[in-house]
């Protein structure tokens, strides 16, 4: 029988990343992320909120990209798989925890420094484990724009920015009521 281990997540960055190095130079980075659910209780009429918090792990240069570019508050969005790992604490208690172990990192929101003027987010870069395509807003891009791109076997390998898109042709055939959405 087939068995899919896939994590889809958008959320805010708790705190700065923290990055560390083993003994042969690989980066590991460590956050956690946010998610919050919002409802109206049927009884009270009173509006809930649930906040979440998920562990995320980066390996390699997607660790060294998140542990420059990705700050406290940010929204990210991370694809990557559940790993689940077991370790003994000071004490002797056996312990576990469930973390996400990512591959695909995308930065949302404005970017430092280059804030929408109206206020709102613009932008953002894609980051991944696996070689594809890289974001709209010409940055520097290692993996698939919100996890889309190509899933070759690339190691970590920038690919080039996207082209500059050209505006359509104008054409009197179809104006915008004929546009289905």
């Amino acid at each position: 029988m087939a068995s899919l281990n896939k994590v889809m997540i958008i959320g805010n960055l708790g705190r700065d990343p923290e990055v560390r190095y083993t003994a042969d130079g690989a980066a590991i980075a460590n956050i956690s992320l946010a998610t919050t659910s919002s409802w109206k209780d049927k009884n009270s009429g009173e509006k809930k909120e649930e906040t979440e918090w998920h562990r995320v792990v980066f390996y390699n240069k997607l660790a060294e990209i998140v542990g420059q570019y990705a700050k406290k508050g940010r929204p990210l969005y991370v694809e990557g798989r559940l790993k689940t790992r077991k370790w003994t604490d000071k004490d002797g208690i056996e312990k576990f925890t469930t973390e996400i172990v990512a591959d695909q990192m995308q930065l949302l929101g404005a970017r430092e420094g280059m804030g929408d003027p109206d206020g709102g987010s613009s932008g953002g870069a894609s980051y991944g484990a696996r070689g594809g395509n890289g974001g709209d807003d010409g940055a520097p891009s290692y993996g698939g724009n919100t996890g889309a791109g190509n899933r070759g076997a690339g190691a970590y390998a920038a690919s080039a920015p996207a082209p500059a898109r050209r505006p359509a042709p104008a054409s009197s055939a179809m104006d915008d009521d004929d546009i289905p959405f």
